[in-house]
């Protein structure tokens, strides 16, 4: 393998009080000089109900599996003994972000002030995958063709049912909240990385950005770490979903390279037959069917997981991933997160249980 196509994830979880089950703004208590054994992986995020904690860059996934069980083993100890609890899903299942308190600091001022009542509302909580890239050139072309498949991993990580106490109908209402963002959602196709360039270079000139961190799409050239950055994903509720997921982000992506580098490629399809598959994913998760637009027929997801699971199975070995990336089978034997929150809801009819279940399921047990 001529790149080592490092990885390393960023998730989002929610500070909860343990008795009332609500969001607590209490990051502060987790982030700084003594308040876990992370140190700079813990972030605060733009409310401070959400703490952001990221792996070191990983050469492979043995290696992130490794970081990822430590980060929730530290964060949820630390947690702990502040009388905190931990939860990964994509929303919080009933409190309001009306109540929550924005983190201090310029950046976050800059954003509520630009955004007003949208970035107040941005109560949510995602899962971010970076693979490293051999280059700018490869970075894009890959980009424009996985494209296609976040309908597919968004829907195997959805994890956002409800919504300010009501349930939603969908499994990942956090997309529906993120797309009211301006530079969200799907990429366009571009044609080289100086067309990428050019844009962020448009966009700084006339002040819409200050800086290309402010573009928030499903998948990114990240503008720092020389990385592809999946953002598409809920935050998975168990820590062997979120290893599975970026176990097989990280394939896919080097499958697409393997293609590139033979002169081959995956067909790529137009942006609002991609938004499709989008929208299925985020209402029926891995219970619905996506479109084959190449068939032109509707395929039930589970069905189709199996499909990329085929696709990237050259590869897993290659990588040292095949137990990591076999972790998406649990997923369609189990459900995906969004579905085990809504069997709690449907049995005891009670969100409070439904948090109580996150804590747990978010610390591994």
């Amino acid at each position: 393998m001529p790149h080592r196509f490092t990885v390393g994830v960023e998730e989002e979880f929610q500070i909860v009080d343990p008795e009332t089950c609500a969001l607590r703004s209490h990051v502060s208590e987790l982030v700084g000089p003594g308040a876990t054994v992370l140190g700079d992986q813990v972030k605060r995020e733009m409310h401070q109900s959400i703490v952001e904690v990221g792996t070191t860059i990983c050469r492979d996934v043995g290696e992130l599996e490794d970081q990822v069980l430590h980060i929730r083993r530290e964060l949820t100890s630390a947690a702990d003994s502040k009388g905190l609890a931990i939860a990964a899903a994509g929303t919080h299942p009933f409190s309001h972000w009306i109540d929550q308190v924005i983190s201090p600091g310029e950046r976050y001022e800059h954003i509520v002030e630009e955004l007003q009542m949208l970035a107040r509302s941005l109560l949510i909580f995602g899962l971010h995958v970076h693979v490293g890239m051999p280059g700018k050139q490869d970075t894009i072309d890959i980009m424009n063709m996985a494209r296609y498949f976040l309908p597919h991993l968004l829907a195997l990580s959805t994890s956002s049912p409800f919504w300010m106490g009501r349930e939603t109908g969908l499994k990942s209402y956090r997309t529906t909240v993120f797309r009211r963002f301006p530079r969200t959602g799907l990429p366009e196709h571009f044609d080289s990385w100086g067309e990428f360039e050019d844009y962020v270079d448009a966009l700084v000139e006339t002040r819409c950005i200050d800086n290309a961190k402010k573009i928030w799409w499903d998948v990114r050239p990240h503008p720092q770490f020389g990385t592809l950055e999946f953002r598409v994903c809920d935050v998975p509720t168990r820590p062997a979903d979120t290893i599975a997921i970026a176990s097989l982000i990280q394939a896919l992506v080097y499958k697409l390279y393997r293609l590139r580098s033979k002169n081959m490629g995956f067909r790529e399809y137009r942006h609002m037959f991609i938004q499709e598959n989008k929208w299925r994913a985020a209402r029926y998760g891995i219970d619905g069917n996506l479109i084959d637009w190449g068939k032109r027929a509707e395929v039930p997801m589970r069905e189709l997981t199996l499909e990329l699971l085929g696709f990237v199975d050259d590869v897993v070995d290659e990588l040292g991933s095949r137990r990591q990336v076999s972790g998406i089978l649990d997923i369609l034997r189990d459900g995906t997160s969004a579905d085990r929150q809504l069997q709690v809801y449907r049995e005891t009819g009670d969100l409070q249980a439904v948090v109580r279940h996150l804590v747990r399921e978010t610390r591994g047990e």
